[in-house]
């Protein structure tokens, strides 16, 4: 009786005397796993790179802007815009619904000077609960506070690009800069947010609201004195916004007129049902690549028969003889089972490597480089499950061909050319 170490032997001999197809059986293996495994990747990294643009945002932040009061039928009364104001964030303030609330006054056409350089920057005026709102990563001196609004002080609080073209290499604490021709004092920092240098929010100027609506209010026709760019708030609930936002449209329904049941008059960015849906997304999108994965892999299975029953068709006179010089049966069907097995797993574990080293480079080469996107990386769970794919069809691969081969008679075997 053969030993499991003389099949196995038997094994490597068949698959080393067929060279060229049994590497383009493995190639074909290793190539269809390999590139599951890199688009899985490819997914993951798009997954978090949107999460961190969620998370550079703010934790559950929703951000209303000023709409359009809808029309009223059989009414003379005309779709028409309106502002956002203190009185609606006062109003937001006295909701339960609502844990943190933010006002914001913003403008772009601004110009800043230092006495070393001059750009053009988004300019903000906020409050001191706008770094409880917005993720606001303080890096040097200290941020708005309560003083500052009460006294509309003109103190300034650089973005991080700002900071560099305006101080390059030098110390902005303490400094002067003109905002329109207006005098700041600068007071501290912002670290970087976000991925890659097109992030607008690196490149801003924040200011004391009170400051902000006294200097640079915004203008234009039936705009109010005090009108407010966008008013932005977290709910009271983790990860649920719905309550909340209902809660925002009675308010600003109210204190405008018109009906809030109109989705269409308010203009709004829910962070938390962003967050949903791009996870719901890449769900489907797991799904969808792993049935592609499980038929790309049964696809290799019947790949596999195939060969294997060419093999087993080649070696008929082979295996007659083995079998009438004593061989079992039981250790013809090891060795074909054993040779579609190797065969399956071994491509597969070799599609896994290839396909981490790529990602590998593509994380060396790319991160930080693209905004929205992290470099792709190996995804352990696919990993494993494209594994255990192989396994099963490695033994299904390995089992029917086996079977045939163990079934064969000496006699009529080696009567067969």
């Amino acid at each position: 009786m053969q030993s499991f170490q003389d099949i196995l032997g038997q094994v490597f001999q068949a698959m080393v005397a067929n060279k060229l197809r049994t590497f383009l059986t493995m190639f074909g293996i290793a190539w269809g796993v390999g590139s599951l495994l890199v688009l899985v990747g490819l997914g993951e990294g798009f997954r978090s790179g949107q999460r961190r643009n969620l998370a550079d945002v703010g934790n559950d932040v929703v951000m209303m802007w000023g709409g359009l009061i809808p029309a009223v039928p059989n009414q003379h009364t005309s779709q028409r815009p309106y502002k956002l104001t203190p009185a609606d964030e006062e109003a937001m303030r006295r909701l339960p619904e609502l844990r943190s609330v933010t006002a914001i006054l913003s403008r772009t056409d601004m110009y800043e000077v230092s006495q070393w350089s001059n750009t053009s920057s988004q300019v903000i005026g906020a409050e001191p609960n706008f770094s409880v709102v917005r993720f606001v990563p303080l890096v040097a001196g200290r941020f708005l506070d309560a003083s500052d609004l009460e006294n509309r002080r003109r103190v300034a609080v650089l973005g991080p690009k700002t900071a560099q073209l305006l101080f390059p290499g030098h110390p902005l604490l303490g400094e002067q800069i003109t905002i329109n021709g207006t005098d700041f004092t600068v007071i501290g920092q912002i670290g970087s947010t976000g991925h890659g240098d097109n992030n607008s929010d690196n490149q801003r100027v924040l200011v004391p609201l009170t400051t902000m609506q006294e200097l640079f209010a915004m203008k234009g026709e039936n705009i109010p004195h005090d009108a407010l760019t966008s008013i932005q708030y977290q709910p009271s609930i983790h990860g649920d916004s719905a309550d909340a936002v209902a809660a925002v449209h009675r308010v600003i329904g109210a204190n405008h007129g018109f009906d809030p049941g109109v989705a269409d008059a308010f203009d709004e960015w829910d962070t938390i049902h962003t967050s949903r849906l791009v996870d719901k997304i890449f769900d489907a999108m797991d799904v969808f690549l792993g049935g592609v994965g499980v038929v790309t892999l049964g696809l290799g299975a019947v790949g596999i028969i195939n060969i294997m029953l060419v093999s087993v068709t080649e070696r008929t006179r082979e295996i007659g003889l083995r079998k009438a010089l004593g061989a079992t049966s039981r250790s013809i069907l090891t060795q074909f089972f054993l040779e579609g097995l190797i065969l399956t797993t071994v491509s597969g574990v070799i599609g896994i490597g290839i396909s981490a080293a790529f990602m590998g480079l593509l994380q060396h080469f790319l991160t930080g480089k693209m905004p929205g996107f992290d470099p792709p990386r190996l995804v352990w769970w696919s990993a494993v499950l494209a594994l255990g794919c192989l396994v099963v069809c490695g033994i299904v691969a390995g089992v029917y061909p086996a079977s045939q081969a163990a079934a064969l008679e000496p006699v009529e075997a080696l009567r067969r050319e």
